[in-house]
């Protein structure tokens, strides 16, 4: 799968869970609501793409080629424009 191509799909991963969940930065707010509360400290939706992304960035140390890690930091990526928008 080329570079296009994977772009395409995380697409659609966003505008499924899009359908499933409602708008992401209402979910990545809610969210960082919650782990303000866990953690004691403000957390930001902003914060919470992030640090999705770095989950997603640990795992590919592990397996580098795993193409749905890719594909969901790309799609966390879209989502963290849209939270900072």
């Amino acid at each position: 799968m080329n570079g296009e191509l994977m772009l395409r799909q995380a697409a659609n991963v966003v505008a499924n869970r899009r359908r499933a969940y409602g708008d992401p930065a209402s979910s990545m707010d809610l969210v960082a609501r919650r782990w303000s509360i866990t953690l004691g400290l403000t957390v930001t939706p902003a914060q919470v793409a992030l640090c999705l992304i770095d989950l997603k960035l640990a795992r590919l140390a592990h397996d580098p080629s795993h193409l749905d890690s890719i594909v969901d930091v790309a799609g966390y990526a879209a989502v963290l424009r849209e939270v900072n928008q």
